[in-house]
């Protein structure tokens, strides 16, 4: 029989995305069999997370002030705005470099099955932030699943119906790839959103 403290911390690790129950326990085990410090520290790290990181009032990506650090940034382009689903999906974007705009973290997509609607991701909100008077194109850069699809469709209708451009990023084939070993509707949407 487990220890209930351990097992409290078997469970912890187990609710993470990714982590099953005996990863949680090889976890659990290596933490306090082999690296102490290491435990301190996440527990410190995880301790801070909670309570100092927030959602940014303008984009909803995590913060420690009430405005991120991008949303502070004048140099941005205020004439942009793209909409992710998800902070991590705004983290990747932003180690391409390629993008200058400002962004709008919906923290979710559509799911009616989950119970997830317009109200949950931000839909209003975003619709009231795009109609700024500065924002000139929203980049819609949801996934390409069906809940992602159906998310962009939504949001593109009711920005359009407000007079806003809107934009999709592309999807095609991956740099490096060799067409054989790529999916068909990968090939067939690179086909069709050629330029």
């Amino acid at each position: 029989m487990t220890e209930p403290t351990l097992a409290a911390l078997i469970e912890a690790l187990r609710r993470q995305p990714g982590i099953g129950q005996k990863s949680a326990q090889r976890i659990a085990y290596h933490l306090l069999q082999h690296d102490r410090a290491g435990m301190q520290q996440l527990a410190r790290a995880l301790e801070a997370a909670a309570t100092q990181v927030r959602h940014c009032e303008r984009c909803h990506t995590f913060s420690e002030a009430t405005l991120c650090d991008i949303c502070r940034d004048t140099t941005r382009d205020a004439r942009q705005l793209c909409v992710v689903e998800t902070p991590a999906d705004q983290g990747a974007l932003e180690r391409t470099g390629s993008y200058r705009g400002l962004y709008f973290v919906l923290l979710g997509r559509l799911s009616p099955l989950d119970g997830v609607g317009a109200r949950e991701i931000g839909a209003a909100e975003l619709l009231q932030r795009a109609a700024d008077g500065v924002t000139e194109e929203v980049i819609l850069a949801t996934s390409f699943t069906a809940e992602g699809e159906a998310t962009a469709h939504v949001l593109a209708e009711a920005l359009k119906a407000r007079g806003l451009k809107v934009t999709r990023i592309a999807r095609g084939v991956p740099i490096g790839s060799e067409l054989e070993y790529v999916d068909l509707g990968t090939i067939a949407h690179a086909l069709v959103d050629r330029h």
